[in-house]
């Protein structure tokens, strides 16, 4: 009986060491612990089952889920990585900050900000859309986001499985004013440009998200299902 309890201790103990790593500071790569442990006969999918614990533990103590984030889903960053799709992460409420809000870096590790387009669900989604159109149904409104990633990983040495079992990297996340129905909107032609101090620091167009925002919220949404 310990031999068929162990592997799930044994995730017990990664989630902990993520979830320590917040307060504690970065911590050794998640996806050299799985493979220490013997765990890594899929390795994605033990990351993802680490991932849920925490989220397990972190609505027990409290947080409550607002919506979830997908990440990867630029063709570098997957070719970076040698992965072939994007991944998912979590989104709880203490992760919002509000648009003139000061954002203390004490609680945060090694920080790098994104700029996003962030949808609305209107109405529940009990089944898989067939098409980004019947997905674009559901959803009503878009918004302007930042977000805040982080990782709990030293020097954001990652792999695939890392940043799966840290909630895809996640720390927290800014949404500017709605910009209106997702269907009065070119989310594929949607610019953003990022300034620090006026200057440009990037500049980003919804078609680098896998060609469209929708195609990335639709495999989002299938995931979730």
């Amino acid at each position: 009986m310990a031999n068929l309890t162990k592997p799930d201790t044994n995730l017990q103990e990664i989630s902990s060491s993520i979830r320590a790593a917040y307060k504690g500071g970065p911590i050794d790569p998640i996806s050299t612990q799985i493979t220490q442990l013997g765990l890594s006969e899929d390795m994605t999918e033990t990351a993802y089952k680490v991932q849920e614990n925490n989220t397990k533990h972190w609505l027990s103590s409290g947080r409550k889920l607002v919506g979830r984030k997908i990440g990867l889903t630029s063709p570098a960053v997957q070719k970076q990585l040698g992965v072939s799709e994007p991944d998912y992460g979590m989104l709880f409420d203490n992760m919002m900050v509000s648009q003139n809000d000061t954002i203390n870096f004490d609680h945060l590790i090694q920080p790098k900000i994104e700029a996003e387009i962030a949808f609305r669900v209107a109405k529940d989604l009990d089944f898989a859309p067939a098409s980004e159109e019947e997905l674009a149904a559901y959803l009503d409104t878009a918004y302007p986001a930042l977000e805040i990633v982080d990782s709990r990983i030293k020097d954001w040495k990652i792999t695939l499985a890392d940043t799966v079992a840290d909630n895809a990297s996640s720390a927290l996340f800014v949404l500017g004013n709605p910009m209106d129905d997702v269907k009065n909107i070119d989310v594929v032609g949607a610019k953003m440009t990022m300034k620090e101090n006026g200057e440009i620091v990037s500049n980003g167009v919804g078609a680098d998200c896998l060609g469209s925002p929708l195609t990335s919220t639709l495999w989002l949404v299938r995931k979730m299902i």
